[in-house]
């Protein structure tokens, strides 16, 4: 084995237990440990906190581009924090601006969802962080978009609550949830139930609404990912730095 491959060994080895351990604590946390009582096509129906598997992964590598030491480790805390709450004020601001029309349309209006607003405070904040720059060699840019980024991901898979109302009433006064905030946990296990139990959760998220989740629970849930990623960085580090040989001494000249 080449002097390079010793070195990268021990690293690779521990990324990957690392990883199997953070994908079967994730995926078991948020759809068998911690559910509701309701349980769809064999998965437990996550509550509105939730880890999110992919979303740690970010700021694991983050950690180490941004050097993986501890250093590393405040940049990325810092970046979780300044991305995942610009997109926390983003959201409310975006559907607030314009949303997604639904009752127009329930209601027979010849219109579609308007992204506008969405767009328009993106590209705002977006600016607002790069120029954050200013303030120091502390503030770590590179690491704070991707953290922006993974709420919006999540937004919209759980199915942009607030954006799509959380309920609408139709002309006979018929009141409609639609999007995750507009489900308590009853009426979803009431959703699945129906239909001899083949009904699906409800909501705009994906799987038939099985992530359908409150936009603000979107934004804590992803950041205290993010945080479990720095976590996982700075975790590894350490052991890596335990398992891997040291070079041996040079032999003193005679």
């Amino acid at each position: 084995m080449s002097a390079r491959a010793k070195a990268i060994a021990p690293l690779a080895i521990v990324i990957g237990i690392i990883s199997f351990l953070w994908t079967e604590l994730s995926l078991n946390f948020t759809f068998n440990w911690v559910t509701t009582d309701a349980v769809y096509a064999g998965f437990g129906v996550p509550t509105n906190f939730h880890l999110i598997l992919p979303v740690a992964f970010i700021t694991y590598g983050l950690f180490f581009a941004a050097g993986g030491d501890n250093a590393a480790f405040g940049k990325i805390f810092l970046a979780t924090v300044f991305g995942s709450v610009a997109a926390l004020v983003t959201m409310p601001l975006a559907f607030s601006t314009a949303d997604a029309k639904t009752a127009e349309i329930i209601a027979g209006e010849d219109v579609g969802p308007a992204y506008w607003g969405i767009a328009l405070w993106v590209g705002i904040f977006a600016f607002i962080l790069v120029m954050i720059l200013v303030a120091g060699d502390w503030y770590y840019v590179a690491g704070t978009f991707p953290c922006f980024a993974a709420v919006f991901l999540w937004w919209i898979a759980t199915g942009l609550d607030g954006y799509v109302p959380a309920a609408v009433t139709t002309a006979d006064g018929t009141e409609i949830p639609i999007s995750g905030s507009g489900f308590s946990d009853s009426e979803i296990a009431a959703n699945i139930a129906a239909n001899g139990g083949l009904g699906t959760p409800g909501g705009t998220g994906v799987a038939g609404g099985l992530l359908s989740t409150p936009w603000y629970w979107v934004w804590f849930s992803t950041w205290v990912t993010l945080v479990c990623g720095c976590i996982l960085g700075i975790v590894t580090s350490k052991i890596v730095a335990a398992v891997t040989p040291k070079p041996k001494a040079a032999a003193a000249e005679a």
